[in-house]
C-alpha cells in the first residue's frame, strides 16, 4: 500500500471514529506498527492530527493564525461569549483570557456591570473599554503574537501577586482524556498559573474544539469548576464531562 493511501486510510478512521489507535489501525490495514506511527509522525507534522500516547486525535483548528480563527464559528463563539459574561456577578474579579472566544466575552458583558478584569491580551482588553464600570488590570510581558497574549517571567511575575474570584480559560483542544490543551509550552504555563490563582477556573470550548488536542498540556479536565460550549457540541461528550463532576453551560 502506497504512503498517500495509507495517509488517506487513516485520516478517514480518525474522522470515523475521533481518533486513531496505532495497534488497530495496524492490525486493521495488516501492517507493522512501526509504519503506522511514522504515517502519524508525518501527518503531525503536516498539522492535520495530533499524535497522543498510542496514537492521535484530531488537530484543533485553534492552532491556525490569529486572524484565520476569528473566521471560525462566529456565531457560535459569540453564543459563547454571552452564556460566559451572565457568569459574572458585580463585585468579582475576573481573568479573562485571550483569544478569539474570550473577545466575544468582553463584548457580551452587560453595561451597568461593576467587577474588576484581569487580562493578558491586549485585544482583549480594548474591548472592555467602553464599560464604564469595569476596573482593566493588564497585565504585561512579552507579546506572543500567535495569540496576541503577554507571557515570560513578567507576566508570571504579576499573575502570582493576584487573586480572582473566575478565570475563563481560553483552549486550543479539549479532550475528556487528554484534558486541556494549547499550542505553545510557555502559552500553556500562564495558563496554569492563572488557573492556581482563581477560585474557579471556566473554559470557553467552542465545538470546534471539542474533541481534539493540542501538543501542550494546560490541566485535567477534572481541574474546572466549567465548561461554557455550544449547544449543538457533541452530547457524549457532554455527558462525558458531566460525568467528571463539571458543570457545562450550553450556550
Amino acid at each position: 500500500m502506497m504512503t498517500a493511501e495509507r495517509k488517506r486510510l487513516i485520516l478517514e478512521i480518525l474522522a470515523r471514529d475521533g481518533r486513531v489507535l496505532a495497534k488497530a489501525v495496524s492490525a486493521e490495514l495488516g501492517l507493522s506498527e512501526d509504519t503506522i506511527r511514522r504515517d502519524l509522525r508525518e501527518l503531525a507534522s503536516e498539522g492535520r492530527l495530533t499524535r497522543v500516547h498510542g496514537g492521535a486525535l484530531p488537530a484543533s483548528p485553534g492552532l491556525a493564525d490569529f486572524s484565520s480563527r476569528r473566521a471560525i464559528e462566529p456565531s457560535g463563539k459569540q453564543a459563547i461569549g454571552r452564556a460566559a459574561a451572565a457568569l459574572i456577578a458585580d463585585g468579582q474579579v475576573v481573568m479573562l483570557d485571550g483569544g478569539t472566544t474570550a473577545i466575544e466575552v468582553a463584548r457580551a458583558l452587560r453595561p451597568d456591570l461593576k467587577a474588576t478584569i484581569v487580562t493578558h491580551s491586549p485585544s482583549t482588553a480594548l474591548e472592555l473599554v467602553p464599560h464604564p464600570g469595569v476596573e482593566v488590570i493588564l497585565i504585561g510581558g512579552r507579546l506572543f503574537k500567535h495569540s496576541i497574549v503577554a507571557t515570560g517571567a513578567d507576566a508570571m511575575e504579576a499573575i502570582r501577586r493576584l487573586r480572582a474570584d473566575l478565570y475563563f480559560l481560553g483552549v486550543t483542544g479539549i479532550h475528556p482524556e487528554s484534558g486541556l490543551t494549547t499550542g505553545d509550552y510557555e502559552e500553556a504555563g500562564i495558563k496554569r498559573a492563572l488557573m492556581a490563582q482563581a477560585a474557579e477556573t471556566i473554559a470557553l470550548a467552542s465545538r470546534d474544539k471539542v474533541g481534539t488536542a493540542a501538543p501542550y498540556l494546560v490541566a485535567p479536565v477534572e481541574a474546572l469548576a466549567g465548561i461554557v460550549t455550544e449547544a449543538t457540541a457533541d452530547p457524549a461528550f457532554i455527558g462525558t464531562i458531566e460525568s467528571l463532576g463539571v458543570t457545562v453551560t450550553k450556550a
